[in-house]
């Protein structure tokens, strides 16, 4: 919502306002059973599904499925050609995206250690294991070839 209110210059809250009420309006008209068309970006539409025979894999069994309903976006055109070549994307204002990472948060600190806690010896810690050389896997023999006269 931010880089649209950014590119757009307006302000954020009202970006989200109209987002929403988009949403909800296509959402409204698909329920009805009707499709939405964005002119050049997308084709939101409710599918209704048949109940229909069908077969188990498995077992080759037929099986009833029952009748369903499916939402359906089909990109369109424009927003094919901008995705696909960069030349037909539509340009953002400067700094819109990507937006700035988030501050560095300081790290955090190791708890205190209680003065009684005794310190385990150096010499009790385990040697570090060490890494054997790879092992490296001989070149198949190549096979004599003869000519025969």
């Amino acid at each position: 919502m931010n880089a649209t209110a950014a590119h757009s210059g307006v302000e954020a809250k009202v970006v989200d306002q109209v987002v929403k009420a988009l949403t909800d309006v296509i959402t409204a008209v698909n329920a009805k059973g009707e499709a939405v068309a964005i002119t050049g970006f997308a084709k939101f539409a409710r599918v209704d599904r048949a109940a229909r025979m069908g077969r188990n894999p498995a077992t080759g069994a037929p099986v009833k499925i029952k009748a369903s309903k499916k939402a359906k976006i089909t990109p369109l055109k424009g927003y094919k050609d901008g995705v696909m070549t960069a030349a037909a994307a539509p340009k953002l204002a400067k700094g819109v995206w990507p937006p700035a990472p988030p501050a560095a948060k300081a790290p955090a600190k190791a708890p205190a250690k209680s003065a009684g806690a005794a310190k385990a010896p150096a010499a009790a810690k385990a040697p570090a294991a060490v890494k054997a050389p790879a092992a490296t896997k001989a070149a198949p023999a190549k096979r004599a070839t003869t000519k025969k006269a």
